[in-house]
C-alpha cells in the first residue's frame, strides 16, 4: 500500500509524493528487503509519520501552503494533527463516532490547588461530572434546528446535497496529561435525511469566522482525490504494475503521475467553449484552479498553459479568435491548493509478502 500526498482543487489534483508504506516485519527482514532491493536507509514509519513527513517535503520545495484534507485513517491520529497545526497548516481530518470532545462552554477541570506539600500538580483533571462526550451522543443529542440541508457542487447527474450540523468543540484525547486545554475548532456532523444515524464527522482548524457552505465545500474536496486516482488507473495505468521491486514500483508510480500531470497541463491549456445561452457553473466553490506550469513550446502550433475557469464563477462565451486573450487575462490567477492525505491504490507490490522475487 502506498501513501501519498497530492496537491489539488476543485479543478484538478496530482500526487506530488507517492512512497510505499513498508511494514513493520517487512522493515525488520534482512532477506525480503535484499530480494525486493529496498535501500538500506528506509526504516519501518506508521502511515501517519510517512505522511508527515511528505508534508514537510513539500513545504521545503515551496509547494503554497494549503488546507490539510486527511480520511479518518489518518485524522484520527491525534499526533498527526497536532504536527499539522503546528506546521501553520489547517486541516480538515475524517474522525471515528467513538472519538471524544468537550462540548461547547465545557472542559477539563485546572490541576489542584498546591497544599504546600510535595510537588505542585500541573495536569489537567476529569471527575464524574466532567467528562467528555463522543461525538456520535453530541450530534444524537442536537435540536433539530442545529442540522442544515447544504448543496455543495454539481454531481455528475445532479447537485450534491446533504443534511450537516457543526459546533466548536475541544479535542479530548488525553488531555488529562496536559497542561492546558487544546484550542477550540470545528466538528462537522453528516447526517444524510435516509440514514438512521450520522455518517460521517470531522474536525476542522478552519477559522471560527468560515462560513458553513465554505466548511463543507472545503471538506468534501476530497472527492477530487477518488476522480484523481480513478484518471491515474484509467488513462494512464497506475494500478497496472505486476513488479516485485521497491525502484520498479516507485519508477512506475513516477511515470504514471508525470503523465497525468501532462494531461492536466495540456487539458488546462483548452480553454471551455460554451455558447452565451449555457447556464454558468454553479455551487459554492471559489478556489481557482490548480494549473501545471510548463515552458512556452516554439513552433506554429505552440501553446501556452492557462489556468480554466474558477468552479462557480460565469465565462464568457469563448471563440477561436479571441481564445488567446482570455489564456492571457488568466495567466496570472493564483492557485491556493489543498493538500491530500490518502492510502493509494493497493498494487501488485503489496502482494507479494512471501512469495520469491
Amino acid at each position: 500500500m502506498a501513501v501519498s500526498l497530492s496537491v489539488s482543487n476543485h479543478a484538478a489534483g496530482l500526487p506530488s509524493a507517492y512512497g510505499l508504506y513498508l511494514p513493520e516485519d517487512w522493515a525488520a527482514d534482512p532477506v525480503r528487503r535484499a530480494k525486493a532491493g529496498v535501500p538500506d536507509d528506509v526504516v519501518f514509519q506508521t502511515k501517519p509519520q510517512i505522511a508527515l513527513d511528505q508534508i514537510r517535503k513539500a513545504l521545503a520545495a515551496g509547494i503554497p501552503r494549503g488546507v490539510v484534507l486527511m480520511d479518518a485513517g489518518y485524522g484520527a491520529d491525534t499526533g498527526l494533527r497536532t504536527e499539522i497545526t503546528a506546521l501553520g497548516l489547517a486541516y480538515v481530518a475524517g474522525i471515528q463516532p467513538h472519538t471524544k470532545v468537550w462540548l461547547p462552554g465545557q472542559g477539563p477541570l485546572p490541576p489542584k490547588p498546591w497544599t504546600g506539600r510535595g510537588r505542585p500538580t500541573s495536569r489537567m483533571r476529569r471527575d464524574d461530572e466532567h467528562r467528555p462526550v463522543t461525538v456520535k451522543d453530541a450530534a444524537l443529542a442536537l435540536p433539530e434546528p442545529a442540522w442544515e440541508t447544504i448543496t455543495w457542487r454539481e454531481g455528475s447527474a445532479d447537485r450534491l446535497t446533504s443534511r450537516y450540523a457543526r459546533l466548536r468543540v475541544r479535542p479530548a484525547h488525553r488531555d488529562e496529561k496536559l497542561k492546558e486545554t487544546r484550542p477550540e475548532e470545528w466538528l462537522l456532523i453528516e447526517w444524510p435525511d435516509d440514514e438512521d444515524q450520522p455518517t460521517k464527522y470531522w474536525l476542522s482548524t478552519l477559522p471560527e469566522t468560515i462560513s458553513f457552505v465554505d466548511l463543507v465545500d472545503t471538506t468534501k474536496l476530497r472527492w477530487r482525490i477518488e476522480r484523481e486516482y480513478q484518471d491515474l488507473k484509467q488513462e494512464v495505468g497506475l494500478g497496472h504494475y505486476e513488479g516485485r521491486g521497491w525502484r520498479g514500483f516507485h519508477h512506475h508510480a513516477t511515470l504514471c503521475i508525470a503523465a497525468y500531470g501532462f494531461l492536466i497541463a495540456e487539458r488546462e491549456a483548452i480553454p471551455p467553449l460554451r455558447t452565451s445561452q449555457s447556464p454558468a457553473p454553479r455551487g459554492p466553490c471559489r478556489s481557482p484552479a490548480w494549473t501545471t506550469r510548463r515552458h512556452r513550446r516554439s513552433g506554429p502550433n505552440a501553446t501556452s498553459p492557462t489556468p480554466s475557469q474558477p468552479c462557480g464563477a460565469g465565462s464568457p462565451s469563448l471563440s477561436p479568435r479571441h481564445s488567446s486573450d482570455v489564456r492571457a487575462a488568466k495567466r496570472d490567477q493564483i492557485p491556493r491548493p489543498i493538500f491530500h492525505f490518502c492510502d493509494a491504490v493497493r498494487l501488485g507490490l503489496c502482494d507479494f509478502v512471501d512469495e520469491p522475487i
